[in-house]
């Protein structure tokens, strides 16, 4: 026979009862957790500053590059608490992010950890794409030219056909400058893969593209300024290729960004093109904040010599058009990067 069922005693009932409830209770309050973490990291915070002033926080981020020369700048004097932005925009605290490359940079855009950046071309496009136009837009240029294809000065590469099984560096896998280099060569005849191919396209940060310059570990390097008058300067390299024309930096926004904060976005659009013209009228002081900030955030000081080496390569420009992202659509196509034209008709943006 079976021996009948235990009575189970009343508070035990009651436990699991109560722990069933706590349970509950712990997930709604973990669901309101991330919901708040969603929102702060979806949008800019507020802060009180010193004297009970509300302030919106605007995170801005830019490369330690002198193409991204304007958000250098404004840096430098973030610091010493004679902000360009800050004095235009209100009641507003502008966060810097320094990253290394474009892509980066987008990818903190998809966080919802980044409101605004200066950023190559290239890399805005990928994002556009990637989010089929719901993500990004660009708001503003900022800097043409600066970027080029750096060889040694041994004479060892002196035609396209030289570049065969050689090891190129490029600042970052999707990059600007790294679309750029794919694309020339592809237009050489070269097959160019991620992982080879005829020549071998090697994605390296700035500052150990140099060193392995040096080593001879790299035959060539396509980057930017002041990288570009490094490498003739410190490594005897010589400029094989420039592209003087090209779009190398714009100002993009992310679209959430925009959507809540959109006339903060053109008060910020509208001190950035002042600021460009306050570097076109003052490019001695201009250098010297550039040369600070590019300090601070390398710890490698510039020489006066190679800074002005470096900006006359480069020409600043507030100015946006479709038309000069097209080129970069091209280029795109061309290196494998992009399978069919996108729909490009979102993509540029000026807030009003």
């Amino acid at each position: 026979m079976f021996d009948s069922p235990r009575r189970v005693p009343l508070h035990f009932h009651v436990s699991i009862q109560l722990m069933g409830e706590v349970m509950r209770v712990a997930v709604r309050i973990l669901a309101l957790v991330c919901v708040a973490i969603c929102m702060a990291c979806s949008a800019p915070t507020e802060t009180t500053g010193t004297a009970g002033q509300t302030k919106t926080v605007v995170r801005v981020g830019h490369f330690p590059n002198v193409t991204h020369a304007q958000a250098l700048i404004a840096h430098a004097l973030t610091r010493q608490g004679q902000g360009w932005f800050e004095s235009r925009l209100g009641p507003v605290e502008i966060q810097w992010h320094v990253y290394n490359a474009g892509p980066s940079a987008m990818e903190a855009f998809f966080a919802e950890s980044l409101d605004l950046a200066y950023v190559g071309p290239n890399p805005v496009l990928n994002a556009h794409i990637k989010s089929k136009g719901e993500e990004v837009r660009i708001i503003a240029g900022s800097a043409t030219g600066g970027s080029a294809l750096v060889v040694h000065g041994n004479g060892s590469i002196k035609t396209p056909q030289d570049f065969r099984g050689r090891r190129v560096g490029t600042p970052q896998l999707g990059n600007t400058q790294d679309v750029s280099c794919r694309a020339w060569l592809v237009a050489q005849g070269y097959q160019v893969t991620q992982l080879g191919g005829d020549v071998t396209v090697l994605p390296t940060s700035n500052p150990d593209q140099l060193s392995l310059f040096k080593t001879r570990d790299l035959d060539a390097v396509w980057t930017v300024e002041p990288w570009v008058s490094l490498l003739e300067m410190e490594a005897g390299g010589v400029v094989y290729l420039e592209e003087p024309d090209a779009l190398t930096t714009v100002l993009a926004a992310r679209t959430g960004f925009l959507d809540t904060h959109r006339e903060l976005a053109g008060k910020f659009a509208a001190a950035h093109a002042e600021l460009t013209r306050w570097v076109l009228s003052n490019p001695e002081e201009a250098r010297r904040l550039v040369a600070a900030e590019l300090k601070e955030e390398t710890s490698r000081a510039i020489s006066p010599d190679r800074l002005e080496r470096s900006w006359r390569r480069l020409r600043f420009t507030s100015e946006i058009s479709l038309d000069a992202i097209e080129t970069f659509v091209a280029a795109a196509r061309s290196a494998g990067f992009l399978s069919e034209q996108p729909d490009l008709s979102r993509l540029v943006e000026p807030p009003r």
